[in-house]
C-alpha cells in the first residue's frame, strides 16, 4: 500500500467515502476531502543506502457549504490522520480558512508531516 491509500484510508469515513487526490470533480457531493503531496523531508545515507522510511508534506483540504461544517470536519482531519497507526503524521500549523468565489464553497486547509514505510 502507498501512504497515499492510507490516507485516503484514514479519511474516508469523514465524508462518506468523498477523499479525491489533487481536487474533486466536477459535480462532487458536499462535503469532501482533498489531499495532496506538497513537499516532504530528504532522506539520505552517506554509504548511498535506500532508506525504508519516507517524509511527505500533504496538504488536506475540506470543502463544505458552510464555514461551520468546514471547520468540524478539519478537526475530525486532523484527529484521524495524528492517531492513525498505517503512519506517523504531525499536523504543521493551525488550519487556514478559505472560501472559493467562483463555487461558494467553504473550506479549510491544514498541512501535516507524514512519515511513512516507503
Amino acid at each position: 500500500m502507498t501512504v497515499e491509500t492510507d490516507i485516503v484510508a484514514a479519511l474516508t469515513s469523514l465524508v462518506g467515502g468523498r477523499v479525491y487526490p489533487d481536487v474533486g470533480p466536477v459535480g462532487a457531493v458536499l462535503p469532501y476531502i482533498t489531499y495532496q503531496q506538497i513537499g516532504g523531508a530528504s532522506v539520505n545515507f552517506l554509504e548511498r543506502g535506500v532508506p525504508d522510511k519516507k517524509n511527505g508534506r500533504f496538504q488536506v483540504n475540506v470543502w463544505s457549504t458552510t464555514r461551520l461544517q468546514a471547520a468540524s470536519i478539519n478537526l475530525l482531519i486532523e484527529t484521524a490522520l495524528v492517531t492513525s497507526t498505517a503512519f506517523q503524521a504531525d499536523a504543521i500549523g493551525a488550519p487556514l480558512a478559505t472560501r472559493d468565489e467562483e463555487t461558494k464553497f467553504y473550506g479549510a486547509a491544514q498541512d501535516f508531516s507524514i512519515w511513512s514505510v516507503r
